[in-house]
């Protein structure tokens, strides 16, 4: 897999991507807040940043997570 930088306006990027031969599997998208609209108040801890996270995680039970699941290759890859 290789990984491609993209910049340009939404319709400039959203068009390099449909360009693309093969699959995109993931997208990183940065965006700039439009002037005006105050920053988001930064989490005071660490709970406080994982609870606004909570509604993006997945669930999954019997998960294993140990070194030697993560690094070893899975069916077609």
């Amino acid at each position: 897999m290789m990984a491609r930088v993209l910049t340009g306006s939404k319709q400039e990027i959203a068009e390099k991507v449909a360009s693309i031969e093969g699959e995109v599997r993931e997208v990183i998208v940065f965006v700039e807040e439009p002037a005006g609209i105050p920053p988001q108040p930064v989490p005071k801890t660490v709970e406080e940043l994982f609870a606004e996270m909570e509604s993006f995680t997945s669930k999954v039970d019997n998960f294993d997570d140990s070194r030697e699941a993560i690094y070893k290759p899975t069916e077609g890859e």
